[in-house]
C-alpha cells in the first residue's frame, strides 16, 4: 500500500532558493472551474467551438482557451480518472477532467499534511524517536527507514516525507504534533479553511482508509498553497539528499518522484520543480507536478491513470506539454 518508490541513482538538483524565491509571491489559490463530466468524445472532427465542446468531451477547457486550435484539445491518451492544469499564479484552471471528483489521493495527501505541520518546527530541531513514534506505521507502507533511538533533525524528518514518501517519517512528525488522530483532525480543518471542500482526512500520511477522499482540484489547491512556503519549496524540489543512519552514518536517498529524479525509465522533465507523488492499492498512482517555463509556472494533477507503465508521469508530462503550449 506504500508510495510508488524508485531506487535509481540521479544526479539531478534543484536550486532551492531560486525554486522558492520564485514563487512566494503566489496569490490565494482560487477554486477550479465547473467541469462536463463522463461523455465520450463523438466519432467526428472536433469543431471550434466552444459550445460544441461543453456539449461533447468528458473534459473541460478554460473558455479563454476553448477556441484556441490545436492546443484546445487536451492530449490524446488521458486515461485518468481525474485530472487538472493550473497556472499556479493565477489559480487559473486550464483544462481539466472531473476536478471535483472524490478519489484515494494515496501519498499526494502529505502535501496538506506539510502545509498543516511544517511552520511549527524549526528545521535545526532534534528528536529522539520512541517506539510510540512509530506505532501503527501500516503494512506495506514506503518507509525512508526511521530507527528507533535515533537522533534525527526536522529537516531530515521532511526529506524523508518528501522524497521517500516515508510513512515513518510522517508518523514520528505527527506524533511531535500532538498524535496521529490530532494531526487528521488538524489537517480537515485546514483544508476547509482553504477552501479545499472535496477532501476527507482519515490518515495524515495518505495510507489508504475508509472515506479518505480527495480531489485533483484540492491537491492542487495545496500544491499551490505549499510552493508559497520556501521550506516546502526547498523539500518537493529535491531529486536527491544525505539522509542519517547508513553504514558509514548516512546515505544516499533519490526522490520517489520519476519526474523530478529522471529515474525508472521516466526522463527528468524540463523545468520540473516538484512536487508529490503517491501509490496505494486502493488509490492506484496519483502525482501532484508542477513545472516553470518561460516565466510560467503550472501545476498539473493526475489520479488513477491508466495501465501503462509510468503511466502517471507521461500523462503528467503530456498535460504540461499542452498546458505551457494553450498559455
Amino acid at each position: 500500500m506504500g508510495t510508488d518508490t524508485a531506487s535509481t541513482r540521479t544526479t539531478g538538483t534543484v536550486t532551492a532558493i531560486a525554486v522558492a524565491g520564485a514563487l512566494l509571491a503566489l496569490p490565494t489559490p482560487a477554486h477550479a472551474a465547473p467541469v462536463t463530466q463522463g461523455r465520450a468524445l463523438p466519432d467526428r472532427p472536433v469543431t471550434h467551438t466552444a459550445a460544441w465542446l461543453e456539449s461533447t468531451r468528458p473534459w473541460s477547457v478554460s473558455p479563454a482557451f476553448a477556441t484556441r486550435r490545436p492546443a484546445a484539445a487536451p492530449p490524446a491518451g488521458i486515461g485518468a480518472k481525474a485530472w487538472t492544469v493550473t497556472d499556479a499564479t493565477t489559480g487559473q484552471v486550464l483544462g481539466s477532467k472531473e476536478p471535483h471528483r472524490q478519489l484515494p489521493p494515496a501519498s499526494t495527501l502529505k502535501t496538506l499534511f506539510a502545509l498543516t505541520v511544517l511552520p511549527k518546527f524549526p528545521a535545526d530541531m532534534v528528536r529522539t524517536v520512541t517506539a510510540a513514534d512509530l506505532k501503527g506505521v501500516g503494512e506495506g507502507s514506503s518507509l525512508v527507514g526511521i530507527k528507533k533511538g535515533q537522533r534525527y533533525k526536522v529537516a531530515d524528518l521532511w526529506r524523508g516525507v518528501f522524497l521517500r514518501s516515508g510513512n515513518d517519517a510522517v508518523h514520528v512528525l505527527a506524533n511531535m504534533n500532538g498524535g496521529w488522530q490530532a494531526t487528521a483532525k488538524e489537517m480537515q480543518l485546514k483544508a476547509r479553511t482553504l477552501g479545499a471542500e472535496d477532501t476527507t482526512v482519515k490518515t495524515p500520511d495518505g495510507y489508504d482508509a475508509a472515506g479518505q477522499v480527495s480531489s485533483a482540484s484540492d491537491l492542487t489547491l495545496f500544491a499551490r498553497k505549499g510552493l508559497q512556503n520556501a521550506d516546502f519549496a526547498r523539500y518537493c524540489a529535491t531529486a536527491r539528499a544525505a539522509f542519517p543512519g547508513g553504514a558509514k552514518g548516512a546515505r544516499d536517498i533519490v526522490n520517489t518522484n520519476r519526474m523530478l529524479s529522471g529515474t525508472n525509465g521516466v526522463p527528468r522533465y524540463p523545468g520540473i520543480i516538484g512536487v508529490k507523488n503517491g501509490y496505494t492499492s486502493k488509490a492506484g498512482n496519483t502525482l501532484i507536478a508542477a513545472a516553470k517555463k518561460n516565466g510560467r509556472t503550472l501545476v498539473v494533477t493526475v489520479l488513477a491513470p491508466g495501465n501503462e507503465k509510468n503511466a502517471v508521469y507521461k500523462e503528467a508530462a503530456s498535460l504540461l506539454d499542452w498546458g505551457f503550449k494553450a498559455g
